[in-house]
Order: C-alpha cells, then sequence, then structure tokens
C-alpha cells in the first residue's frame, strides 16, 4: 500500500501567509484494485477559480471527496487552508463550502426551515433571508423542499454551500438542470465570492461555464492530469481549423505554409497554428485564381476542441503536458 505522505503540523483552518488555499500532491484514490485517482498534484489559490474537467469516470468526484474530507487518501496528500481535511475537520469545515452532485434534502422542510436548520450547525452563518435571497429563492421561502422544481433545488444547495461564507468553496457540477438565466446567476455569485478571496474549485460538464469561471484548468483522463493550463492556453494546445468547398474545375490548392493536415477537395478542411497568414494566403490565392470558397468556415482553436482530443485519446496517459 501505497503510504499517504505526512507533512509537519501547522495549525489548520487559518491559513493567511500567502501561500495556496488548496495543496493537493500526487493525490490516489482506489476502489479495490481500481485506481480512480492516480497521483494528481495542482493547488488553487485566494481568489482563484481551478476547474478539474473530464469524462464521466475520469476521477473528478473521486479526488474531490478528499478535498472534501469524506474520504481518506490512498496515497499523497491534499491541505486545505494548511490542514487536512479529516483529521483537522474542526478546524477546516468552518471556512469550506461544499456543493456536492446531490444533496438529499428533506422534502418536508420549506427553504426557510431547511436554511435555518443549516444555519443551526454553522459558527458564524449568514442571516437565512440573505442567503435565500443570494441565490433569488426569497418568492419560494415557504415552499416545501420536494414542491421546487429541480434547478430552484439546485439554488437551494448553492444557498447551504455558502451560508457559511466559505474561504475555500468546491463545486461538483453546480449548474446542473438550470435555465440559462440562472446559470449566470450563479456565475455572477461565483465572480463576487472569487473578488472578495475564496478560492473555488469547480467541475462541469459545460465547457462554456469552464471558460466563463476558470482561470485555470486541468483536464483529467483515467485518472491523470493530462492538460493542465488557463483556459486560453489550453485552446491553443490545438490547431485552428478552416473548411470550404470547391468546384470540380477548381485548380488544385497552392502550397500554404504552416498547413498540418488538408483533406482531399471538394471539401476542403485545413488544420494549422498559424490561421491568420494560412487564411490570408488562402484568400489571396483564391482572388488571384478567381476561386470560389464556398461555405468558408474558420474556427480558432476552442476549449471544447481540446477537450474533445483528450477524451478520445486512447494512448497510455502520461504526465500532464505543460503549456503556456
Amino acid at each position: 500500500m501505497t503510504r499517504v505522505q505526512e507533512h509537519p503540523a501547522r495549525p489548520a483552518g487559518h491559513r493567511r501567509d500567502g501561500g495556496p488555499a488548496i495543496e493537493v500532491v500526487d493525490l490516489q484514490r482506489r476502489y479495490g484494485s481500481f485506481e480512480a485517482v492516480r497521483g494528481i498534484s495542482f493547488e488553487v489559490h485566494p481568489g482563484e477559480v481551478f476547474a478539474l474537467l473530464g469524462v464521466n469516470g475520469a476521477g473528478k468526484t473521486s479526488a474531490l471527496e478528499v478535498l472534501e474530507g469524506l474520504a481518506p487518501p490512498d496515497g499523497g496528500s491534499v491541505r486545505v487552508l494548511g490542514g487536512d481535511p479529516r483529521r483537522d475537520h474542526a478546524a477546516v469545515r468552518p471556512h469550506l463550502g461544499v456543493l456536492l452532485q446531490s444533496s438529499g434534502l428533506p422534502g418536508d422542510l420549506t427553504v426557510r426551515e431547511t436554511v435555518a436548520a443549516w444555519a443551526g450547525t454553522l459558527t458564524a452563518p449568514r442571516p437565512v433571508d440573505e442567503a435565500i435571497a443570494q441565490v433569488e429563492l426569497t418568492g419560494r421561502a415557504g415552499v416545501r423542499v420536494r414542491s421546487l422544481s429541480g434547478g430552484e433545488r439546485r439554488r437551494l444547495d448553492l444557498a447551504l454551500a455558502l451560508l457559511g461564507r466559505p474561504r475555500v468553496l468546491v463545486l461538483d457540477e453546480p449548474t446542473t438542470g438550470l435555465d440559462p438565466e440562472s446559470r449566470r446567476t450563479v456565475w455572477a455569485l461565483v465572480h463576487d465570492l472569487v473578488d472578495g478571496g475564496t478560492a473555488v474549485v469547480l467541475t462541469t460538464h459545460h465547457l462554456e461555464e469552464a471558460e466563463e469561471l476558470a482561470d485555470r484548468i486541468a483536464i483529467l483522463r483515467a485518472g491523470r492530469i493530462v492538460l493542465e493550463g488557463t483556459p486560453a492556453e489550453i485552446a491553443r494546445s490545438q490547431p485552428a481549423t478552416i473548411r470550404f468547398s470547391l468546384a470540380p474545375d477548381a485548380p488544385p490548392l497552392p502550397q500554404l505554409p504552416g498547413v498540418e493536415r488538408i483533406s482531399p477537395a471538394p471539401d476542403v478542411e485545413l488544420h494549422t497554428r498559424a490561421l491568420q497568414p494560412v487564411l490570408t494566403a488562402l484568400l489571396a490565392w483564391a482572388a488571384d485564381a478567381d476561386v470560389d470558397l464556398s461555405r468558408l468556415h474558420a474556427r480558432a482553436a476552442s476549449l471544447e476542441q481540446a477537450f474533445l482530443a483528450v477524451a478520445d485519446d486512447t494512448s497510455p496517459t502520461a504526465p500532464a503536458e505543460e503549456l503556456s
């Protein structure tokens, strides 16, 4: 069995030294012989959003459960505000807000009763009505939880996660079931929290959400981080794409510097890491040769493209690629 790394004892829950709010070092998690998390490391600083992305089964929730103090690591270590989230639970928990994928709240309580009951477990909660208003549920405060829509329940889950004014916030699929307007309300809340110095770890299947919120992203595959960087850096790891169609009698394409791949005419696809020069040269050739580039479409590389490339890659996982 891999030995869990030991760190010198230090006060937990009161880190104010400018260091990371979350430190994950070579984290490993197993279920019997199955390795769900295979040695991942990352840091999250106050006022930063770090997104863990990956397909179902990549290891995201297994990693978060250790960070949340719900499970011990099978190797490596996790520190939240300087403390072990399990061993130093009493010191860390008051500063940690957690939004699980599913909360299982009792359906017979009203929204206000649910928030008030949860507030009773915290040392310095927000006022109940303030917490309800924060997620725009004031008009539903007297409604029983079982009568809420799926999106309303999700907003109630978020109200409970924010009730203790957390310095570290874990959001596991925070906007599942929300309509676009409610999703943007949640995004605004996260931005406000980060502006106030909260460190946020986020998992989501909405890549638009990751681009909107995350300062840095790690993409997991089979329990390892295989790509890490800012959203822009990760997008630039993939080539841009140019697509168009040519008439059957069109002349052959010219030599285009920086083109990585060309599919055959009449439907042409070019991949390049030099989008502007290649597109300029292509348009100049078309003008000189009087060629119509029908259905012309040029798209810069995207986070979605990088995510899908990682998800579709069946090669053995390797250490995360350093992007800059």
